[in-house]
């Protein structure tokens, strides 16, 4: 039985939602789910249909219901909060555990970075797991990670996927540590392109759940990251951390089993679009980062390495906030209202 509470709010997608909220986002009233599948004789089945309350019979991004448009109905997700303790935001973005020093890239903790999140992927041919990509938690269910990960897009078969959270090492399990979920929704930008190289747009969301049917849960070793505001970005010349269990060195064909940093220094964008550099590639969703005597950057931790005039290139995530906000409903992660200000 439900609480008050969570008859006022949902937690995960939604899927478990039993309130009386019946309005979409934009205020408008929902119908009837029996008047939908009587005249229409069609729609996802809802039990006890006698209602227009907000459901997620479906395993949508979270409730939602139809509503009339004109002449035709259709439908549209409902203003129905999630629930604060699932959302993890008075603590976003703040370590319990102050980074270490970096030097051409070092072992951290992931208490360091709780929001890093390992995704992992089942070898066809066996039933074992290999590292596929790094991401970042941004709210208890949903991981914001790289499209270039999943080149059948959203095709990707999601029973083949897994994430990790609170991990350290790749070869080893803590128990302690870790929260283990599978992937339920994979989401990457329709507009993902790198036929010529560039990369544009190379963003996607992933939807996770446990085994018990719940999302993550706040400790030292997991908690959400902020996303700062639309269009935010750092100046030139600011100093950031890259993460990750990428390669150490350009000769290694292995990633490294440990969790490791750098710190990077954001480059003028019109520098990173010299032609010297990478020219046209670079485009306004991306930005450059890099060590000013190219000793380290993404190469230490990801793919590609760092060489002269090939600085680290990344998203720009603050031009999606609002296709994260359009895909996850979560606009409360989107504001940059948590983010700090500094």
């Amino acid at each position: 039985m439900q609480s008050i509470y969570h008859l006022q709010c949902f937690t995960g997608d939604g899927r478990d939602y039993r309130g009386t909220i019946a309005r979409s986002e934009s205020g408008q009233m929902c119908l009837h789910w029996d008047y939908i599948t009587n005249t229409y004789g069609s729609g996802p089945v809802v039990r006890n249909a006698k209602h227009n309350y907000c459901r997620n019979p479906d395993q949508r991004a979270r409730p939602w219901c139809w509503v009339r448009s004109g002449r035709r109905v259709t439908t549209k997700f409902c203003n129905v909060p999630v629930c604060e303790e699932e959302l993890m935001l008075e603590s976003c973005g703040k370590r319990p555990q102050k980074q270490f020093k970096v030097v051409g890239g070092t072992i951290t903790t992931v208490e360091s970075h709780p929001w890093i999140a390992s995704i992992f992927q089942k070898v066809r041919t066996s039933r074992k797991s290999v590292f596929l990509c790094g991401g970042t938690l941004i709210a208890p269910c949903w991981i914001l990670t790289a499209a270039h990960c999943f080149p059948d897009g959203a095709a990707t078969s999601v029973n083949r996927l897994s994430v990790i959270l609170g991990k350290n090492a790749l070869n080893e399990t803590d128990g302690e540590r870790e929260q283990r979920f599978s992937v339920t929704k994979v989401i990457p930008h329709k507009g993902f392109d790198n036929r010529q190289g560039s990369y544009n747009n190379d963003i996607a969301l992933l939807q996770i759940r446990g085994s018990s049917g719940q999302c993550a849960k706040r400790t030292e070793s997991v908690l959400t990251a902020c996303l700062p505001p639309e269009h935010r970005m750092l100046p030139p010349g600011v100093f950031c951390d890259v993460v990750g269990y990428g390669k150490e060195s350009e000769r290694l064909w292995y990633n490294s089993q440990y969790l490791r940093e750098a710190k990077v220094k954001l480059l003028p964008q019109d520098v990173c679009t010299e032609k010297d550099y990478y020219g046209s590639l670079v485009t306004k969703n991306m930005f450059c980062a890099g060590s000013p005597d190219w000793s380290k950057d993404a190469c230490k931790l990801g793919e590609g390495c760092s060489r002269e005039r090939r600085p680290g290139v990344y998203t720009r995530v603050t031009n999606y906030n609002r296709w994260i906000k359009e895909n996850t409903g979560l606009a409360s992660i989107t504001t940059g209202s948590m983010y700090p200000q500094k």
